[in-house]
């Protein structure tokens, strides 16, 4: 009920509706729960290394300004690598001294936070977690080479049309393709629908051609799952055959030798216990 109250009072206020969107159904430790994010949190202190790079990478693109700022951060970490055990001392010193600090003033920080807080910066720890994988598997199947996807109708119709578009953002611009869009006649649309389908086949005969070098490379996590399941089994090689049939007769002979020793001892006890 207060949460309901604090939403119609905000509404009311002049720009209220840029300051607070919340349903009824929302509370109001849940939205002050939104003001500490991990913005607030904590920073996690530098490694050895990042204080290392901070202090020489200035100087090294001073040294050589004609190259590129990766050929930059190679150097740096040669040199690093490089770098003697007593000379990387002073900076994993002053990285442990601020990791202390750093668990200290993270303990004070989790010490204020209520259950509901704490989930709610979890939670946003956990989206940024995966912000961040989604980001890195992109970058990896760029760098593989993997075919773009194929473009829809409309996605076509705005490559083709966008600079020549009404709007001053790129918002307002999408816009009126869309308006555009939806008044354009059937016989219209069918060209943009035919090189769409091109686009698909496209995309397949691509995506075909990759995923088979995927496949030989050893990345079949990669692949489609539809296509993943037509992905016969390795066979067995013959050598790995032999030696399994190798190894059951090896066991065979000493299992079946050790169970008739242990009969015989029996048997021989038994007559010894008759006598």
């Amino acid at each position: 009920m207060a949460a309901a109250l604090l939403v119609r009072v905000l509404s009311a206020l002049p720009g209220s509706r840029h300051v607070l969107r919340c349903s009824p159904a929302c509370t109001v430790e849940k939205w002050f729960s939104k003001q500490i994010s991990s913005d607030n949190c904590p920073k996690y202190p530098l490694t050895a290394y990042i204080r290392f790079y901070k202090e020489y990478q200035p100087l090294y693109r001073k040294q050589n300004p004609d190259i590129s700022i990766l050929d930059v951060t190679r150097m740096v970490a040669n040199a690093w690598r490089e770098l003697p055990a007593s000379d990387k001392q002073p900076y994993e010193a002053a990285a442990k001294v601020d990791r202390q600090v750093y668990k200290e003033q993270m303990a004070k920080y989790k010490a204020q936070l209520t259950p509901a807080q704490e989930a709610a910066l979890k939670e946003e720890k956990r989206r940024k977690r995966e912000k961040r994988r989604v980001s890195r598997k992109k970058r990896q199947l760029t760098m593989l080479g993997k075919p773009k996807r194929p473009r829809n109708p409309f996605n076509i119709f705005v490559a083709e049309h966008f600079q020549e578009s009404k709007g001053i953002s790129t918002q307002g611009r999408l816009k009126n393709l869309f308006e555009e869009w939806q008044k354009t006649s059937s016989s219209q649309k069918q060209t943009y629908q035919q090189l769409a389908e091109d686009d698909r086949i496209r995309y397949e005969n691509e995506m075909k051609s990759w995923e088979e070098h995927m496949i030989e490379i050893g990345r079949e996590d990669l692949v489609r799952h539809k296509i993943r399941r037509r992905i016969p089994k390795r066979k067995k090689t013959a050598k790995n055959v032999a030696s399994k049939k190798s190894a059951t007769a090896l066991k065979t002979p000493s299992g079946s030798k050790a169970a008739s020793q242990a009969t015989e001892e029996k048997t021989v006890k038994a007559r010894q216990s008759e006598e």
